[in-house]
C-alpha cells in the first residue's frame, strides 16, 4: 500500500517539514554525482553500528537521516513526511517538531544498533524518524482518511483507508521482516527495526502531549 493524500488540512505552511525535504534532496543529488566515490562517502557518513558501539563517528548518527540509497527510497520516505508532516508541525511548535523528529531517528538507530552491534553495513535514509511521524499521525488522527495505492501485479486500484488501518499495516510488516532478518530468512542488511524503533519514539511522545490537559485545552 502506498499513501498519495491524507483528507486532513493542517491550514498552515509546514516549514521544518519543507525544509526536511529540501535537505534529503539537496544530500540525494549530491550522492548521484559522486559516482564511484558514493561507497567513500557512505563509509564517512552512514551510520555503521559497530563504529558506533566502539564509540566512533558519532555524528553519523545524525548525517545518516538525510542520506538516501536509491530514487525509490529516497521518494518514498519524502512522500510519506509530506503526507503525514504537515499535520504534526501544526499541532507543535517548530522546533518541538524539529525535536521530536530526530529524537526518532535516533531512537531508530538505536533500536537498529541493539538488534545488530556488530554490523559494519552502512545504513542510511530517513525511515525510522518518518515511522515516528507515522505513529504519532496514527494515534492522533486514527480516523482520517488517506488515500492509497493498492498494487495488484501489473495493475493498481486507489482507494480510501482509515490512518489506523494504513500504517497499522505497515507497522506490522516492518516487525514481521525486522524478525526475519535477525534469522536471515529474508532482507538481509536492511534497517527495518529502525522504522521499529521509530514507532517506539513515536508512542513515548505522543502518549503524554496526547493526554495533558494543557495541549487538551490547547487544540480543542
Amino acid at each position: 500500500m502506498f499513501p498519495i493524500k491524507d483528507h486532513n488540512p493542517s491550514h498552515k505552511t509546514p516549514v521544518v517539514t519543507y525544509i526536511i525535504i529540501f535537505l534529503c534532496s539537496i544530500a540525494w543529488f549530491y550522492e548521484l554525482s559522486l559516482g564511484s566515490e558514493l561507497d567513500n562517502f557512505f563509509q564517512s557518513w552512514a551510520l555503521q553500528p559497530a563504529e558506533i558501539v566502539a564509540g566512533s563517528s558519532l555524528l553519523t548518527l545524525i548525517t545518516c537521516m538525510f542520506l538516501h540509497g536509491g530514487w525509490m527510497h529516497i521518494i518514498g520516505n519524502m512522500l510519506f513526511l509530506y503526507i503525514f508532516g504537515d499535520n504534526l508541525e501544526a499541532k507543535m511548535w517548530k522546533m518541538k517538531f524539529t525535536f521530536f523528529y530526530l529524537i526518532s531517528g535516533l531512537t531508530a538507530s538505536a533500536l537498529q544498533i541493539y538488534a545488530d552491534p556488530t554490523s559494519m553495513i552502512p545504513n542510511i535514509g530517513a525511515s525510522g524518524a518518518i515511522a515516528g511521524v507515522m505513529w504519532w499521525y496514527l494515534l492522533l488522527y486514527p480516523k482520517a482518511q488517506v488515500d492509497t495505492l493498492i498494487f495488484m501485479g501489473t495493475f493498481f486500484r486507489k482507494i480510501t483507508l482509515p490512518a489506523y488501518f494504513m500504517l497499522g499495516y505497515w507497522f506490522a510488516t516492518q516487525v514481521f521482516s525486522g524478525t526475519a532478518s535477525i534469522w536471515q530468512f529474508s532482507t538481509w542488511g536492511v534497517a527495518y527495526w529502525a522504522h521499529v524503533g521509530g514507532f517506539v519514539a513515536g508512542v513515548l511522545f505522543v502518549i503524554p502531549y496526547k493526554f495533558s490537559k494543557k495541549t487538551y485545552k490547547k487544540h480543542v
